[in-house]
């Protein structure tokens, strides 16, 4: 399915990045991985490697969304090493923990210029590339973008933008032949939480909390939301534009806990 084309993903080194790294890889897709964390990078490089039917080796490139050089870096040595680009994937990103009476502005821009900033950027340098070969782009935001939660305001700030550049970007790029949509998932268990600043022991609980805030009783694994990305990438999506596809055991759906 995904046979000589060219898919680059951001956030690669752990969590929904790395599984849809790895699920691409079993369609031998010619990859390219970034991330921050070499150690990280390096598994999910050899973990695809494995996975590949033709044991084809992706092109990690170490970079931080957040750094102008490093995106244009990212992006020439895309085109470099493969001469095309055909699928995008704008996974990376992150979560603090902050509502409007204790975040700061530090917290804000560095949200934002992870999850907003750094996709528009690439997107930027991307488009034309994507132009050429008919290709698309799936953006990872997140079930905040469609609902609103207490004490996480920049995130569902953050993701709400990305669900509009999605739109937007689709109305764009759709005379192009270039298709844009999004993933939204709900709680997947990544360590993106701790990270973000929430504690063991209320992670666990909100973990238990999940069982009745989501509709299918349990949350969500990065496969799940790996394999959705996979199709929208795909032929099977290829009248599907400016789609927020809801990846969350019916979350969305629920009324407010």
């Amino acid at each position: 399915m995904f046979t000589n084309k060219v898919v680059l993903i951001t956030g690669a080194s752990s969590g929904i990045g790395a599984d849809t790294a790895i699920e691409f890889a079993k369609q031998d897709a010619k990859l390219v991985l970034t991330g921050r964390n070499k150690v990280n990078l390096e598994k999910t490089v050899k973990q695809c490697e494995a996975a590949s039917p033709s044991k084809l080796t992706p092109l990690p490139v170490i970079a931080d969304i957040d750094k102008e050089a490093d995106v244009e870096r990212l992006m020439k040595e895309t085109i470099t090493n493969f001469k095309q680009l055909d699928v995008l994937v704008n996974n990376a990103g992150i979560m603090q923990v902050g509502s409007i009476e204790n975040t700061s502005l530090t917290q804000y821009d560095s949200i934002m210029n992870t999850n907003v900033r750094g996709p528009y950027h690439l997107t930027m340098l991307a488009s034309p590339h994507l132009a050429k070969t008919k290709g698309n782009i799936v953006n990872v935001s997140s079930v905040a973008g469609l609902r609103s939660f207490p004490g996480i305001l920049a995130y569902c700030m953050s993701k709400a933008a990305l669900d509009q550049f999605t739109r937007c970007v689709s109305l764009e790029l759709a005379s192009k032949g270039v298709r844009v949509n999004a993933v939204n998932p709900g709680v997947i268990e990544t360590g993106i939480h701790l990270r973000g600043g929430v504690s063991e022991a209320d992670y666990a609980a909100y973990l238990e909390k999940c069982k009745e805030t989501h509709a299918l009783g349990r949350t969500g694994t990065t496969k799940e939301v790996a394999n959705t990305i996979l199709f929208l990438a795909s032929e099977g999506a290829s009248n599907i534009t400016g789609a927020t596809l809801s990846v969350d055991g019916g979350r969305h759906a629920m009324c407010p806990r």
